[in-house]
């Protein structure tokens, strides 16, 4: 009996013909499938077809007409699974662009940028995009579009022994969003807060203040005195986080239940939007994408309005050539375009895994890569137009002002100018609207990569109960962010931030990228992308792939780990035990790939040799939809 695909990429699995003639180490067609045979011989291993398709094998009485016979033979039984698919094209977009455009682009890049040279720091970070952040970025899209896998599975198509890569992502995925949700609530609780006639940080009239709290905006000639402390920041510090009850990290203090009451009303919104997949959260983020982008437009243009506003520009894009002379530069200008585009946390993967085989997936990493790099850019003309505007209030030099980095400067920086502008609580209910959608659109993706990468794995398992295995994961997610949510919270958020993705993450894709264009093969991996574009990547992206990037990933990692950072929050200085248990945080994702690698070599069969090369043999055939895909276009 025949089963025909309900998707227009296939064509019937099933064939009434005999069975087919491929030659080992061929490409031929069969029952109207591209099929790539393993040059190894190991054809009867594949148990899982790749792009979403699965396929089992038995033997059935047949005589290549699927009529009973009395002599038995063997022959494949296939049966198509078809695989969720973006709605739209837009939806994808979107979603990748929400994913990569994030908090990071509103606080680490003005900072960075004026830190390192200010205009003059575009050139390595422009050269650092070209040579390193963009063609990782479009190999993890081609890698995910073409196999049709998440970051577990997909290693049996291109090289088995290094699928504990895929292992250490997740680990590290559930890191982030242990961390990178308190943050959220934080915002979310500044968000309730705003909906007041007076931001509760506009005075120090409040049961959380205290005698060195100044209010240098108000009417009154109030001099800014070196104890002196914002209102913003004591609402910060003492309200929001609470580190005053916590002692540091070996004293955490208790749970803040306000904050705890938040970040579970933001698991709740995630859980909802991405429970039934990509068709769901790719309606949502047609909001949560779009949105900051319009209240980035209002900002810059309330900023260029505000006192003193050319100053922050000035001091934000003011080159200083010499600060190009110097290795860290570069490293910071890597280490910002990696993180801001995000590969090697599994979700473009994922993303790419649910497009149409015949995507251009090239285009898409132009444009969306382009779009986040713009983001960051123009992020900075927000930050800085307001940080003029409190140097200009404050009669500092902006360098005072802007010497808090992360969410400090958006949560009392840049929430303290808000609090003194007319109209200050329409501006402040926008702001953290604005951040609350950068970071969903992040949280959607990170446990996408999760979500996908354990589905295709154990498909088996949890194909039929997606939202089982959701609603489990946000529990695990929810449980592991009660440390941050302590009044020593804080602490616990940079150690992570600073320690668990970093380095490890780094790794990852260097592994990834030699795995890819050493073991798999460059001329292969073009070959796949070929197959799916109809045209073969040029030198440049080969050289890329091959040398330039993963040279590009050593150098930012050996960076890293030569100069641990001394870590500082508020008046807390980390204590040198915490290094210690920084590294192990990062090395615990890290350690799933070598484990898998000698679990591997373990339970394959025969020589030494024979291990070696049969784990980095493809082991899992990839059939190819040969529906209207320009096979032999050049």
């Amino acid at each position: 009996m025949e089963k025909k695909a309900t998707s227009n990429e296939t064509q019937p699995l099933t064939s009434k013909k005999g069975t087919s003639d491929c030659n080992e180490g061929e490409d031929c067609k069969e029952n109207g499938l591209l099929i790539r045979n393993p040059k190894s011989g190991d054809k009867e291993e594949a148990a899982q077809i790749s792009n979403g398709y699965s396929g089992v094998q038995s033997s059935v009485p047949c005589n290549g007409m699927g009529e009973v016979e009395d002599v038995q033979c063997t022959a494949p039984l296939m049966e198509l699974e078809d695989r969720e698919t973006w709605g739209k094209k837009i939806d994808f977009l979107l979603s990748v662009i929400g994913y990569a455009v994030d908090l990071g682009n509103v606080w680490r890049f003005p900072y960075i940028c004026y830190q390192n040279g200010g205009g003059a720091f575009l050139i390595p970070y422009t050269i650092m995009a070209i040579f390193g952040g963009i063609p990782l970025f479009y190999m993890e899209l081609a890698l995910g579009q073409y196999h049709r896998n998440g970051c577990i599975s997909i290693w049996r198509k291109i090289c088995p022994i290094f699928k504990g890569i895929g292992f250490a992502i997740c680990v590290i995925d559930l890191y982030v969003a242990s961390y990178y949700n308190t943050i959220m609530a934080w915002v979310f609780y500044y968000l309730v807060s705003s909906f007041t006639t007076e931001l509760p940080w506009t005075s120090c009239n409040n049961a959380w203040n205290t005698d060195n709290c100044t209010t240098y905006f108000s009417k009154d000639n109030v001099s800014w005195a070196l104890h002196s402390i914002s209102p913003a920041e004591e609402f910060y510090t003492r309200q929001v986080l609470q580190v005053h009850r916590s002692n540091g990290l070996d004293d955490l203090g208790g749970i803040s239940w306000q904050l705890t009451l938040c970040l579970l009303l933001i698991f709740v919104i995630v859980y909802f939007s991405i429970w039934k997949g990509v068709k769901t959260s790719g309606k949502v983020v047609w909001v949560t994408a779009t949105f900051p982008y319009i209240i980035l437009f209002i900002l810059l243009v309330r900023g260029a309005t505000l006192p003193g506003a050319w100053r922050g520009v000035l001091y934000y894009l003011k080159p200083e050539w010499q600060k190009l002379l110097a290795t860290e530069v570069w490293v910071d200008a890597a280490a910002q375009i990696f993180f801001s585009l995000g590969p090697g946390f599994g979700v473009l993967l994922a993303y790419a895994s649910y497009n149409k085989f015949h995507n251009n997936c090239y285009q898409d990493a132009l444009v969306t890569s382009t779009v986040n790099c713009l983001t960051s850019f123009v992020s900075g003309f927000v930050i800085f137009t307001v940080l003029g505007y409190m140097a200009e209030m404050r009669n500092e030099d902006v360098s005072e002002v802007a010497k808090d980095m992360g969410p400090s400067l958006l949560f009392i920086t840049y929430a303290e100018a808000i609090a003194n502008m007319p109209a200050s609580t329409f501006f402040a209910i926008i702001f953290f609207l604005m951040l609350l959608t950068l970071g969903l659109d992040s949280t959607f993706a990170g446990l996408e990569g999760v979500i996908t990468g354990v589905l295709d794995e154990f498909p088996h398992i949890w194909s039929k109960r997606r939202e089982f295995f959701v609603l489990g994961l946000i529990i695990v997610c929810f449980l592991g962010s009660l440390a941050t949510l302590t009044f020593g919270g804080a602490y616990v958020v940079k150690l992570f931030e600073e320690y668990a993705t970093g380095p490890a993450v780094l790794t990852v894709v260097f592994l990834e990228a030699v795995a890819v264009a050493w073991f798999y093969g460059i001329t292969q991996f073009c070959n796949d992308v070929k197959e799916m574009l109809g045209f073969t990547p040029g030198w440049y992206w080969r050289l890329c792939w091959v040398a330039i990037s993963p040279i590009f990933l050593l150098f930012v990692t050996c960076s890293f780990l030569s100069s641990p950072p001394e870590l500082r929050l508020f008046d807390y200085n980390y204590p040198y035990w915490t290094t210690v248990v920084g590294y192990c945080i990062g090395t615990s994702s890290i350690i799933c790939i070598p484990i898998y690698m000698a679990y591997r070599l373990i339970i394959t069969p025969g020589t030494f040799k024979e291990r070696i090369l049969k784990s980095i043999t493809p082991e899992t055939a990839t059939e190819i939809p040969f529906g209207d895909i320009r096979m032999n276009a050049v």
